[in-house]
This record gives structure tokens, C-alpha cells and sequence, in this order.
């Protein structure tokens, strides 16, 4: 069904919507040059350069109803484009009337509309990408953060890809050597040894699974990144949410357990959006309501990216042992724990201070509380670092097709190692490989397709 529609030319709006001082009109199939020239005229012949890769013409373009328009006209005649066709980009002033008047006129010469996400659809069909990186392409679009786009670049730039290639090309290595074996097995030559066979077996099962855990881990991390406030009652908890999310949602008390319930707010730290939560203070011996928050709070704390344990500076002896028992408690849960010491503006009175050096911050001076977003920031890049290696839509849709292969690879380790016939290795051995072909595209259909790239925007 799409091969077939691949001589057809189409063009889109490839800039954003709405109006801005620059506007691209993209134009892509075999008479894309042709049929752009039916409205656009260069200031100068451009012939000579017809058979370059790519060039750039000024001129104008010509429009029912308007004067003629000054335009660049970015031209690639030949397939090395975006899409892998001839293709040109017509860059206009960012008026969507006048954009929308040069599709019309492009309509009326033979032109069709493109759907959403066809210019990347053909750069996939061309074999200008494979498929893991024209999902990427979207999530450059998509990305919130600084570590989505790095993560959408990386796999836009083959990092996933190269990985999957390199095991496919050991594997089918490997399936060769066995298939040689079996066309000789009456001559009883070894091509490669049981011994080598389980090793690289092996190899790709240990590399199918450290892809299948980053992309559980990636489908985690679409998740909004979690911080929650923890500590005990009366820490300051809700007073330092309310100076880092710049709202009075939390009450202030001086009453220790005012806070019953948990609430949260979207923060900006550094490069990273992150929710952040307060939660009713930890004290295991309560009940009742107060049970409740507790175990409320204590929920917010397990599905929690990062906890800011805060300990007040003016606290008492009676509250520092009960704050120490209460946090290794807390560190035995959970691995990614910051204690912060909050009040920082009673240094000035006698305070007792009952940890190591860490941040102290004051929710009412505001002194630390830079610092605290940096600190957030810095700690989740580093922890989720190997998490965010796939772009979020290639891990939900090459988990089940990596958990196969795996399976597939493991069962034709089995195979080998309990001396079964060639034949059977072999056989998994290549249900392996096609499996993780269906990731980067070698082996795909067109209902996979469209459910791809249909998430896409028109005009990418």
C-alpha cells in the first residue's frame, strides 16, 4: 500500500503552527523540482546546478491574489534528501495564509496533501533510517526535557540501532556456521564447536537483556520524575514546597502533623521538570487519620525517583534519635535518599545538627534553596543514567519483541548445551534474529506502520 503511493508528490507545512517570521512549505516525490517550479521562479538559472546534491535558489513565488513573494527555494535533486527523494523546502515569511495559499497552488499543479508523518515514513521506506531512528525523529519533537532530546538524539544518531546491527550481524554469523554444518553433516565436519556455540548464545542473551532492562527502565522514566519530601513531623516539609514550587497549596503549621494528606506541584530543576510531593510526616506509631497519611506518605515514597529527607536544624535530642531511626529505616527501602537540613535561617540560634555535612537550606531566606534544584538535578541525570536510552514509544514497542528474542536465544542455549541436533539450535537461533529485526525495521508490516507513524505531526 505505501510503495505504491511513493511516486506521488506531497507537501505540508513543516514549520510549527501559527505565525513567526519564517515559514517552510516541504515538497518531496519524483517531480517535486518539477512541480515547484510551476510557481516558483528563480532570480537566476539555476540549470547548472541540477545535478548537485543540493542547493539553494532565491526567488519568488507567484500566488492567486497576491503580489509575487520573496522566497528561498532549499532544493535536493536527487535521492540524497531527507526522504530519499528529489525534495524541496520552499522558506517563506510565517504567515499561515500566505502558507496555506502555496499548498493550494502546489494542490491545484498535481501536488498532494502529505499525512501525518509520510516525510519520514519515506525516509524509512528509502532506507534513509530504520525504524528505532524515525521514532526518534518524534521524540525530538516530543521530548519535555534536556534528557529526553539527548536520548532522542542519540537514538536518531544510531546508538540503539548500532547496538541491535552489531548483535543480529554476530548472530546470523553464528546461525551461518550452523546451517554450513548441517549442509556437511554427513562428512562429519565441525564448523563450530558446542563450546563456541553456548559463548556466543550467551553473549547475545546478556546483550538482549541489558536492552530489555533499559527499555523496562525507559518506560518507567516516561513517568513524571518523582520528588518527594519525607521526614518527620514538623521538619518543614510543607513550607519548603511551598518555596520550590512557588505556591501556598501546603498549610504551615507549627502544629506537628498538620499536613494529613500529600500534595504535589510541577518544578523546574535545571534541565529537568519534576513532580514534587509533600507527604504527611513518618511516624509508624501513629494510627487512625494519622495512620493513614502515614501510609499515604509512605506510598509516595516507594514510587519516588528521589526523597529529600528533611531533618530540622533546631531540632531536640528526643527528635534527632527518632529522625535517626526514622531515616535508616528509610535507607533500607529506598536507594536514592538526600538529607537535607531545612531552617537554615535559625543557624544564628542554638541548633542541634545531628548529620554529616549536607545541604542546609532556609524555605524563608531562600539561602540553599538554588543549590537544592541543582542537587535534584544532578542526582536524577546520574541515577538515570542507562535508563533513557531508548526513546519512550521504541521501548513500549520492542519490550515484547526483545523478551522473545531473549527466550528464543535461551531456548537455543538450551538446545546446545543438552546436545540436541543442530537443526533445533539453528531454529531458535533465527527466531532470535528475526525478533529483534522487527525493532529496527528489517522485518515489518504495514499495520505496524501505520500505527507509527501516525502519531506523527503532518508536515515530519
Amino acid at each position: 500500500m505505501f510503495t505504491a503511493e511513493l511516486d506521488q508528490t506531497i507537501a505540508a507545512v513543516a514549520s510549527a503552527p501559527g505565525g513567526g517570521e519564517r515559514g517552510i512549505v516541504r515538497v518531496s516525490g519524483v517531480d517535486a523540482v518539477a512541480l515547484v517550479g510551476q510557481i516558483f521562479d528563480a532570480s537566476k538559472d539555476g540549470a547548472e546546478r541540477a545535478s548537485q546534491i543540493s542547493y539553494r535558489e532565491s526567488g519568488t513565488v507567484r500566488l492567486p491574489n497576491f503580489p509575487p513573494v520573496l522566497s528561498d527555494a532549499w532544493v535536493w535533486p536527487t535521492a540524497r534528501s531527507y526522504t530519499g527523494q528529489p525534495m524541496v523546502e520552499l522558506h517563506l515569511p510565517g504567515s499561515p495564509p500566505l502558507l496555506e495559499s502555496v499548498l493550494e497552488s502546489l494542490f491545484q499543479h498535481g501536488v498532494r496533501p502529505a499525512r501525518a508523518g509520510e516525510f519520514t515514513l519515506r525516509a524509512f521506506l528509502a532506507g534513509r533510517m530504520d525504524l528505532a531512528q524515525a521514532e526518534a525523529v518524534l521524540g525530538v519533537i516530543d521530548a519535555d526535557d534536556h534528557e529526553e532530546l539527548t536520548a532522542a538524539l542519540n537514538q536518531l544518531a544510531g546508538g540503539l540501532s548500532g547496538k541491535l546491527l552489531q548483535l543480529r550481524g554476530d548472530l546470523l554469523e553464528l546461525l551461518a556456521d550452523l546451517e554450513a554444518g548441517l549442509d556437511f553433516v554427513e562428512e562429519d565436519i565441525e564448523f563450530v564447536s558446542r563450546e563456541e556455540v553456548m559463548r556466543r548464545l550467551q553473549h547475545g542473551i546478556d546483550v538482549v537483556r541489558q536492552l530489555e532492562e533499559q527499555a523496562d527502565g525507559r518506560m518507567l522514566a516516561d513517568d513524571q520524575l518523582r520528588v518527594v519530601l519525607a521526614g518527620l513531623p514538623n521538619a518543614g516539609k510543607s513550607t519548603l514546597f511551598n518555596a520550590l514550587s512557588k505556591t501556598d497549596d501546603a498549610l504551615v503549621s507549627s502544629v506537628a502533623g498538620t499536613t494529613r494528606d500529600y500534595l504535589s506541584a510541577k518544578v523546574s530543576c535545571g534541565d529537568l521538570s519534576v513532580e514534587l510531593v509533600d507527604t504527611a510526616g513518618l511516624d509508624e506509631s501513629e494510627s487512625g487519620v494519622d495512620g493513614v497519611a502515614q501510609q499515604l506518605g509512605g506510598g509516595q515514597v516507594g514510587e519516588a525517583d528521589l526523597v529529600l529527607w528533611c531533618s530540622a536544624i533546631d531540632g531536640q535530642e528526643v527528635d534527632h534519635a527518632a529522625d535517626e531511626l526514622a531515616l535508616d529505616n528509610l535507607k533500607a527501602k529506598h536507594d536514592r535518599v538526600v538529607v537535607i537540613k531545612t531552617r537554615g535561617d535559625l543557624l544564628g540560634e542554638t541548633c542541634h545538627q545531628p548529620f554529616e555535612e549536607t545541604l542546609t537550606v532556609s524555605a524563608v531566606g531562600g539561602e540553599g534553596l538554588a543549590e537544592l534544584r541543582e542537587l535534584i538535578a544532578e542526582t536524577l541525570s546520574r541515577s538515570s543514567q542507562g535508563e533513557r536510552q531508548f526513546v519512550g514509544s521504541t521501548a513500549a514497542r520492542s519490550r515484547d519483541s526483545l523478551r522473545r528474542s531473549r527466550e528464543s536465544l535461551q531456548r537455543a542455549h538450551e538446545a546446545a548445551d543438552g546436545r540436541f541436533g543442530d537443526e533445533l539450535v539453528a531454529f531458535e537461533t533465527r527466531a532470535g534474529i528475526e525478533t529483534l529485526g522487527e525493532i529496527v525495521g528489517t522485518i515489518y508490516t504495514d499495520d505496524l506502520l501505520d500505527q507509527i507513524f501516525s502519531r506523527f505531526c503532518i508536515g515530519k
